[in-house]
């Protein structure tokens, strides 16, 4: 077998490592097949002579075309739920298979991943994910070793939470769940028991805002959001627990809550992608 062959062979090995890395950066099983594809058609023009350990030479490789991806996708200012692969069809990627391994990462994990910015998302994924040392990512990053390790450190704090909220934190975590799980069921009776007489809806989400008052009104708009709450998961929205709505880990809807005690006063629904930017979202 010929030095080409041979590279090309060695590639292969890791192309599902080298996928999964690309994966948990970008979101989308399509973007990190094309990753892991143009990692491939640069390593296959590259002199190897000095590379000693080529599994971690090429999650460097892809790591670097992914930083370029999330820098080019931050950049955009035209993002919409367009732009979100469940909607675009993922450019002919198996659905299915992407579920699955959405499954195996925590779509979770991807809601708060896809609100980190690029140099935050490439050190955490690959120091906590990967265990690739902060001197190796550095030089990805074009920064020095301790400011790596603060990225990476900010995003584990944006990823298990921050501090501790307040002590009625779990409660208020409780009556979230309470309003999904009736939303889910198609529940009425379920909502009014979760929600204040006078909560207050403001939503983003149609050509102009809604806002709906009452808790009959409130709860009509619930249950005829019924389907997307299938899709909705609880996550800590500034501090707070909401829902986040992310289609394969790619966030869309958020709702942020504001309680009067035990009850719902308020729900912002939010899908402006300038406003979800802004959100500090976490795993709950």
């Amino acid at each position: 077998m010929d030095e080409k062959s041979l590279l090309a062979a060695q590639f292969e090995e890791q192309r599902p490592r080298l996928r999964g890395v690309a994966y948990r950066m970008l979101g989308s099983l399509s973007e990190a097949d094309d990753a892991v594809q143009e990692a491939w058609l640069r390593v296959d023009s590259a002199d190897l002579s000095a590379v000693q350990n080529l599994p971690a030479w090429l999650t460097t490789v892809v790591a670097r075309v992914c930083l370029n991806l999330l820098r080019t996708r931050e950049r955009r200012r035209e993002d919409s739920l367009d732009a979100f692969p469940l909607d675009r069809g993922d450019d002919g990627a198996d659905l299915a298979e992407e579920a699955q391994l959405a499954d195996s990462v925590g779509l979770a994990m991807l809601v708060v991943l896809d609100v980190l910015g690029p140099a935050e998302r490439i050190a955490f994924v690959l120091h906590d994910m990967f265990a690739v040392p902060f001197e190796d990512i550095a030089q990805i990053l074009d920064r020095n070793p301790a400011a790596v390790r603060q990225l990476a450190s900010r995003a584990r704090r944006r990823v298990r939470g921050g501090e501790a909220g307040p002590a009625d934190a779990s409660k208020r975590r409780g009556v979230v769940e309470a309003y999904l799980a009736a939303a889910r069921e198609g529940d009425f009776a379920g909502l009014l028991k979760v929600l204040d007489p006078d909560v207050v809806l403001h939503s983003d989400t149609g050509a102009a805002p809604v806002v709906l008052r009452g808790v009959r009104a409130v709860s009509k708009g619930a249950l005829l959001a019924s389907e997307m709450a299938r899709s909705t998961q609880v996550a800590v929205v500034d501090g707070v627990p909401g829902l986040v709505l992310a289609p394969r880990g790619r966030l869309a809807v958020v709702l942020k809550f504001v309680f009067d005690g035990d009850l719902i006063a308020g729900i912002d629904v939010i899908s402006a992608p300038e406003r979800l930017r802004g959100l500090e979202i976490a795993l709950g």
